[in-house]
């Protein structure tokens, strides 16, 4: 069993344990991460959990977290770019979370074009794992349940998009960023709820657009190179879809910080360049 088969393995049993106990961290709060967010009891013990499980694999070389300030040193081999449990305030609302784990070839921090495997957990109705490797050619989706996983296929995205989902206030977007997201809003479903996984979930299922844009609250976009955008770049792009920061590909991003955040679209491409086109005329 190679490294990339060792973290896939570590990955689906780790979930299976989170999806099992996460109500007994419903309503639990732990103070600030890194980045001066709210952090939940969740979001800590799913870090603790995953580290535990990922950080001591033979050929991981680095782990890094959301929930940590800094890389922690694991030895030579892999980076592992780690959000334990993205969307952890839906919990109190018994809402979906989710996983996202970007593999790095590079030590961090690291463009997306040093990662050789992504991997992104949705903790809903039932659990899913779905992973992009670069020694595999599809997308792959796996149903976690009873301690098990079973394989349901591959992902490619719909060649007919039907929703979408861009977040971040009104009030806090640009007038012009507003004017393009109505004319999406236009022609799609709205489909957005606050955790990044379960919303890329919908565009993976049914095809189109998921983005947060730069607001006056995060006017370098919410969402973090290492631990959300590139990972989710590296399987929506994967699975014949496209990424962007709002002017290139966001694996072709360079973060100077473990912490660095980016505007972030992703879903079919025709979506993607169009999107890029109107920001470009703004």
């Amino acid at each position: 069993m190679n490294t990339l088969d060792e973290i896939e393995r570590a990955v689906k049993d780790t979930a299976h344990y989170v999806s099992g106990n996460l109500a007994n961290y419903a309503n639990r709060s732990a103070g600030e991460n890194p980045s001066g967010e709210q952090q939940v009891g969740g979001d800590v013990w799913a870090d603790d959990l995953f580290f535990d499980a990922l950080a001591h694999i033979d050929g991981i070389g680095a782990y890094a977290s959301e929930e940590r300030s800094d890389v922690v040193d694991c030895g030579e081999g892999y980076s592992i770019a780690i959000d334990p449990l993205d969307g952890s305030s839906n919990l109190a609302s018994n809402n979906s979370v989710g996983t996202i784990i970007g593999v790095y070839d590079a030590e961090l921090p690291a463009s997306g074009r040093s990662m050789v495997a992504s991997l992104m957990v949705l903790y809903g109705p039932y659990t899913t794992l779905t992973i992009a490797r670069s020694d595999r050619d599809v997308v792959q989706e796996h149903l976690l349940r009873d301690g098990h996983s079973e394989r349901w296929g591959q992902f490619e995205l719909p060649a007919e998009p039907t929703v979408v989902g861009l977040a971040g206030k009104t009030g806090e977007r640009s007038d012009e960023f507003n004017d393009i997201a109505q004319a999406f809003e236009r022609d799609l479903k709205l489909r957005y709820g606050g955790a990044t996984v379960a919303d890329l979930a919908q565009v993976l299922e049914y095809g189109g657009l998921f983005g947060y844009p730069a607001t006056t609250g995060y006017p370098h976009g919410k969402l973090r190179v290492h631990f959300e955008s590139a990972p989710l770049a590296y399987l929506v792009e994967a699975a014949g879809g496209a990424s962007s920061d709002g002017s290139q590909s966001l694996l072709d991003v360079e973060p100077d910080g473990i912490h660095d955040r980016t505007p972030t679209f992703l879903g079919n491409t025709e979506l993607v360049d169009e999107l890029e086109a109107d920001l470009s005329e703004t």
